[in-house]
This record gives C-alpha cells, sequence and structure tokens, in this order.
C-alpha cells in the first residue's frame, strides 16, 4: 500500500481470519466503562495480586526492573485506589512526581515510590477529571455549590477558589485549564429548575474572576465533552458531533462543524492542526481556520481509536488491533503494523525512554503493551490478572509511568 500524500489513502480489506477472530471478542464490548463500587485505599503494596505483581526482594531498583523483550515486568509498587470508573479520559494524571487518581476519597502518591502523600474525602464530585493547569489541580467542589476550586498536588491544600454564578447554574464541572484560565460548562437552570440549555466559560487564574460566559446552542449537552487548550484557542468535542474552536480570550466561536460521528472522545492538537478520529477516518483540521488539511483511512470494517501525538510523532490504533506512526504535519504513513491481532488494541499512549506504550481498553489479552516506536513490535506486556473488564489508563512522569486499571494503581518499570 503506498503511502500517497496522506490524503486520499486507500483502504486494505481485514482477511477474514482476523475478522472471524475478533467478532469472537465483541461480546465484550458491553462490559466497557463498568464502574466498581469505592473501597479505601491499601497502605502497603499488593503482592502475589497476579502474573507479573512483584515478590519481596526480586527488585531494591526504584522503579524496577524493566523485562527483556518478550517477558513480564514486575511493578515497583502497586496499591488499591478509591477509582469509581466515572472519568472517562483524565483519570489519572503525574504532575511534580506526584500520581493522583480520581476517586473518594482522593489520593496523591509518589511516582517514583508509591508512597501516600496525601489523602482528602469529599473534596470534589464523582468522576472528576485530573486536569492540571500551570500546576495547580482544579475541581468542582464536592457540595455541588457552583464552587471550583484548585488544590497545590503535592500537599492537597487548597489554594484557589471561585464560582461561576450565584444559583443560576446547575453543576459547574471543569474541562480544561492553563497559565490563565479555568474553562468550565454548567447548566443554566430555568424557573422548574431544569437544564435545557447550558454555558461554557472561562474564568482568571489569578483573581478567580468570570472572564467570559457563552451560551451554548440549544439542544447541546453539558456532559460529554472533551477539551484541549492551545494557545490561544480552546479546541472541543461532544456528543453532538461538534468540534468547537473558541478564543481563550473572548469565547468568541472561531469556528464549529460536524464530524459525522458522536466524537467525545481523545484528540490531539498539534501545531496548527486538530486531529481527531471520526470512525473509519483520521482527519486533521487548521486550527484557525476549520479546513480540512489531510485525513487517512483506516482497514476496511474498522474504525480508528484515540490518537496521541509524541516526541512529533502522531500513534494511534484502529479496532481491528492494527497500529499506526503517521506524520501529523501532513498524514503521511510512517509504518503500518497489522500484526498485533492477538492482543488488544491501546486507546492511550505514553513514551518513554525510547520505548512507547500503549494502555488497552480490554483485560485478556491487554493491559499496558510496550511496543518498539520504530516499527510498532510488540516488546512485552503487563497484566495485573485481576480479570476486571475495565479500561486501563496511563501516565507518565520522567522516566516513569504509572497505570491505572479498575481498582490497582501501579508504578511500572521503563528502563
Amino acid at each position: 500500500m503506498n503511502e500517497g500524500d496522506g490524503h486520499a489513502m486507500g483502504r486494505v480489506d481485514v482477511s477474514r481470519r482476523r475478522m472471524i477472530k475478533l467478532a469472537g471478542a465483541g461480546a465484550g464490548l458491553a462490559l466497557l466503562g463498568a464502574g466498581t463500587a469505592a473501597c479505601g485505599p491499601a497502605e502497603e503494596p499488593v503482592e502475589g495480586g497476579g502474573p507479573g505483581s512483584p515478590k519481596p526482594g526480586e527488585s531494591g531498583k526504584p522503579g524496577g526492573d524493566a523485562p527483556a523483550p518478550g517477558g513480564k515486568p514486575k511493578p515497583a509498587w502497586q496499591h488499591t485506589t478509591t477509582y469509581d470508573g466515572l472519568a472517562w479520559i483524565s483519570a489519572v494524571a503525574v504532575v511534580d512526581n506526584v500520581v493522583l487518581v480520581s476517586g473518594d476519597p482522593l489520593v496523591a502518591r509518589d511516582l517514583t515510590t508509591g508512597k501516600e502523600l496525601w489523602s482528602r474525602a469529599e473534596v470534589t464530585t464523582p468522576g472528576a477529571s485530573m486536569l492540571i493547569g500551570d500546576g495547580t489541580l482544579y475541581l468542582a467542589g464536592a457540595r455541588y455549590d457552583g464552587n471550583i476550586i484548585g488544590l497545590d498536588p503535592k500537599t492537597g491544600k487548597d489554594t484557589w477558589r471561585s464560582r461561576l454564578g450565584d444559583k443560576e447554574y446547575s453543576q459547574p464541572r471543569v474541562i480544561a485549564a492553563d497559565a490563565d484560565h479555568v474553562y468550565v460548562v454548567a447548566g443554566i437552570l430555568d424557573k422548574d429548575f431544569r437544564t435545557p440549555d447550558n454555558v461554557i466559560a472561562a474564568i482568571d487564574t489569578s483573581s478567580g474572576k468570570v472572564v467570559w460566559r457563552e451560551q451554548r446552542d440549544h439542544g447541546t449537552e453539558a456532559n460529554g465533552l472533551t477539551a484541549r487548550v492551545s494557545g490561544k484557542r480552546l479546541v472541543y468535542t461532544d456528543f453532538r458531533e461538534n468540534l468547537t474552536v473558541r478564543d481563550t480570550a473572548t469565547g468568541h466561536q472561531v469556528w464549529t462543524k460536524k464530524t459525522g460521528r458522536s466524537s467525545n472522545r481523545g484528540f490531539e492538537v498539534h501545531e496548527g492542526l486538530v486531529i481527531i478520529a471520526t470512525g473509519e477516518q483520521l482527519r486533521a483540521f487548521d486550527l484557525e481556520t476549520g479546513a480540512e488539511r489531510w485525513s487517512l483511512a483506516t482497514e476496511k470494517y474498522s474504525r480508528f481509536n484515540d490518537p496521541a501525538v509524541l516526541d512529533g510523532v502522531l500513534y494511534v490504533s484502529d479496532t481491528v488491533h492494527a497500529l499506526w506512526a503517521v506524520d501529523p504535519a501532513t498524514g503521511k504513513r510512517h509504518w503500518h503494523n497489522p500484526e498485533s491481532l492477538d492482543i488488544d488494541a491501546p486507546w492511550q499512549f505514553a513514551e518513554v525512554g525510547g520505548v512507547l506504550y500503549g494502555a488497552t481498553t480490554f483485560d485478556k489479552n491487554g493491559g499496558i503493551h510496550a511496543f518498539d516506536p520504530a516499527d510498532g513490535k510488540l516488546l512485552w506486556t503487563y497484566n495485573d490478572g485481576s480479570g476486571d473488564l475495565d479500561r486501563w489508563y496511563l501516565a507518565s512522569g520522567g522516566r516513569n509511568l504509572v497505570a491505572l486499571h479498575a481498582k490497582k494503581v501501579t508504578g511500572l518499570p521503563v528502563g
């Protein structure tokens, strides 16, 4: 298959063998995202919890020992969490060597050792995303009183507080943050206390004052938004198939368009392009004009998962378990590895120490995969052996990697 110019890429038919094998896994789709009851965090590392779990004395090296190709890594540390399964994308974050996992109580741990740094109960709402802006964690207040709070990730102490309004808005939720603003969506209460419309707003991180507030089109929903900030632009998608760009200083809508498919998932903003998966197409739009710059088609009967740009390369998997590396500027393919049929496809990526890591959705043949970024060849897979059909999450900081799965957060060796 020719790499072409990235705009009218040809499709590769999925083989009969691949489709038959993948059909067998289809029954598990309905189980994705299933939440589980919360439980208190354990203070001691979980030992002997399944294949790949650490045993006393196996590694005294902080961060553990990375396995040889084909081997299984031994976790540097592992703890239970209070994750409720409700945070869609940003369930775990790493900032300043601190690991934060969505849940109640909210617990912070040292990235290298897994040691608990602080814990706070009833600090935010269920399913809160771990969104960091200029080193501060921003969250909606737990009392549903309209307050937005900022926490210091190192100490858990409140450093900032504001509110969108008095009594006219319902359940404000943080969708993005940068050094200057916290971006919030909230329902607009009518006289019957219903929320037929909603508002998007920016709050100044210095003064706590509302900088701008714009009512969104009637029929749009306050839930299901995924947002990114890039310079002077706030970019977000939603359940209604909209891709929208606003000016961060004024809230003015720069452009919006239908993507043709519900796209409230992860996307990338890279060097003036918004790159998003819309079913069988990976599409790049100009950040300023909305013009489509390139598109890439996946294999027939397949769909792209969430893309990620790491070290100047765009990585993405598809639903027939192939892995792609693409030039984010042009859409030209660097490589396409269709040989990962027997492993689950990653939906989140990280790159640490020259190795590409991916977090998957299914558990049986999934977990955290390590790939060679030169060709997408699988190096090793970590699975906690729990059998929980929850998606895996991945975050990195420095030369460290952390994984979240169901009720376990794990520090993994990367070299």
